[in-house]
């Protein structure tokens, strides 16, 4: 089973973040991917209208980084394919918020996806330089 887990930044800070186990065995990478894409909308959707309820704007279309190209260009392909079928209610709810323009989904490399620190185990540097963007610091180390 396949890890979706997700990190969401509101004005350069992280408030929410997730990881947990896919109910639905992948049959690929890009599946998986696709559906924590679908995962991390509805957060962001969320938490854009907690802001909205606290009177503050949000910047659209919000962002959702990816670093599958294949799960980016399902979620593009405006025709579903029978390979696709089996996920059809992601794909609907994906494709209706990047019609609308509430989301973009820009590609960015696996080096930079920070999420990837809540989903599997890491190179030390690849790790330290995840850490340092979610903005965590070692309350131990001595000052």
């Amino acid at each position: 089973m396949s890890t979706s887990s997700y990190c969401t930044f509101v004005w350069g800070n992280l408030v929410t973040w997730r990881s947990k186990k896919q109910s639905v065995v992948a049959r690929s990478s890009a599946e998986a991917e696709y559906r924590a894409m679908s995962l991390g909308i509805c957060k962001e959707i969320w938490l854009q209208k907690v802001l909205s309820d606290l009177y503050q704007e949000c910047e659209t279309p919000l962002k959702l980084c990816c670093d599958n190209k294949a799960a980016i260009s399902i979620a593009n392909n405006p025709v579903q394919h029978y390979r696709t079928k089996h996920i059809e209610i992601d794909r609907h709810f994906i494709k209706e918020r990047l019609d609308s323009g509430s989301i973009c989904i820009p590609y960015i490399p696996s080096s930079q996806q920070i999420a990837d620190v809540l989903t599997k185990g890491l190179l030390r540097p690849h790790f330290d330089l995840c850490v340092s963007k979610l903005g965590l610091i070692d309350i131990y180390v001595p000052t």
